[in-house]
């Protein structure tokens, strides 16, 4: 099965230029990887599954409203970033990682891709400015250290189903690393992608309450 496809299969009312920059990522990716590795060689040929629709589904989760503000720290190569910026045009998005090499990649696929809803910044997430509805990531480091980097960049206005907070992509077992988080809500992937790679992977919700 061609892999838009597969993107077509879940995310069925695509506009002709979403699947034109979905159907682009793997080219730039080839290119720009093959000077600055962002992405390992046998998960390049893997693309789509374990980064594109990886990061989708957070979309599956929750729909980002229009003009959210969604940050993505340690966002790597662009993930889950650049896939939910495609997906949610109207929505603006903060990518930033403290790899210079990697958010140059970014930059420069997510420029060629004409994506005018995404900044790109080489930042350290402790320092980021600024407040947001949701931040997303995919396993940066164990939930306890990463909230308290982001604790206090959740927008304390709410405006969509979920709670403003942490949506964030994980696998294996999480219940010990979840233990101070009793709010959080855990959402097998397996439950809205059949491919056997998400069996054990997981889109983590946290919630984070912020007062004024």
């Amino acid at each position: 099965m061609h892999i838009m496809e597969t993107i077509n299969k879940y995310f069925p009312n695509l506009s002709e230029e979403q699947v034109a920059q979905f159907e682009q990522l793997e080219s730039l990716y080839k290119l720009w990887n093959a000077q600055i590795n962002v992405i390992s060689r046998k998960d390049i040929e893997a693309l789509y599954t374990r980064h594109v629709l990886h990061s989708l589904a957070i979309a599956k989760v929750l729909e980002f409203r229009p003009k959210s503000k969604i940050l993505d720290v340690g966002t790597g190569g662009g993930f889950p970033g650049i896939p939910l910026a495609i997906l949610f045009p109207k929505s603006n998005f903060l990518l930033v990682d403290s790899i210079g090499k990697k958010i140059k990649v970014v930059r420069e696929i997510s420029t060629a891709l004409g994506l005018k809803n995404v900044k790109t910044q080489h930042i350290r997430a402790e320092k980021i400015q600024g407040q947001f509805d949701f931040v997303v990531s995919r396993a940066v480091t164990k939930m306890d250290v990463f909230v308290k980097w982001i604790k206090k960049k959740v927008a304390t206005k709410h405006k969509h189903e979920l709670r403003n907070g942490i949506l964030y992509l994980k696998g294996g077992n999480l219940t010990e690393e979840l233990v101070p988080f009793p709010k959080a809500s855990l959402y097998p992937i397996s439950e809205y992608f059949s491919e056997t790679f998400f069996e054990t992977k997981k889109v983590v919700h946290i919630p984070i309450k912020n007062r004024l």
